[in-house]
């Protein structure tokens, strides 16, 4: 299921790029997937993070991720997938995409849904510290949101959010990087 959604994955995201780099987007549902293999072996779980941006980000359906591969990964998957209310502009609904996704994850959100998450916010937490170091904060520029204490607020609000996986090395890693760019 795994090497499928992987496939699955790269074609649906097929010539899109991470925003403000030549970096293929493919490589962070890719990333993200191996954080979560760090955390579980279920593969569902695994194949929802690869998959986890499908919905949101091209043309892939609902009902294509179920036929594909099942009601719980279509669950997972829309777990971490935003409304992103496409008749308004992304920088007038950011902070309420965002508040909604904090609350989800803090008050809803089962153990799995929430390895989903933490698997995608690190790689991209992850991705914004590596620019970040190279450029400071020009990188927030390239964001909807151009503000950096914005990214802060949201970030770290999934410290709490994570708090059931603080066990794992991908939670502390997390905190770490929250605490080098955000202080």
């Amino acid at each position: 299921m795994v090497e499928k959604a992987m496939i699955f994955a790269s074609k649906a995201h097929c010539g899109t790029f991470r925003k403000g780099t030549k970096i293929p987007y493919i490589v962070h549902p890719m990333e993200a997937g191996a954080i979560a293999a760090s955390i579980t072996d279920d593969e569902e779980v695994i194949s929802a993070t690869i998959l986890h941006d499908v919905l949101e980000d091209t043309f892939v359906s609902e009902e294509e991720i179920e036929k594909e591969f099942g009601k719980e990964v279509l669950r997972l998957v829309k777990s971490d997938s935003e409304d992103k209310r496409e008749e308004l502009p992304p920088e007038e609904t950011w902070k309420i995409r965002k508040q909604e996704t904090i609350d989800y994850l803090k008050n809803k959100a089962d153990k799995k849904e929430k390895i989903v998450a933490l698997a995608d916010k690190l790689s991209n937490i992850r991705a914004i510290y590596r620019d970040y170091e190279k450029i400071g904060d020009e990188l927030w520029n390239r964001f909807n949101q151009k503000d950096k204490n914005e990214h802060a607020w949201y970030y770290k609000s999934f410290v709490e959010a994570f708090s059931e996986l603080s066990e794992t090395a991908a939670y502390r890693e997390y905190c770490e990087l929250i605490n080098r760019i955000f202080g």
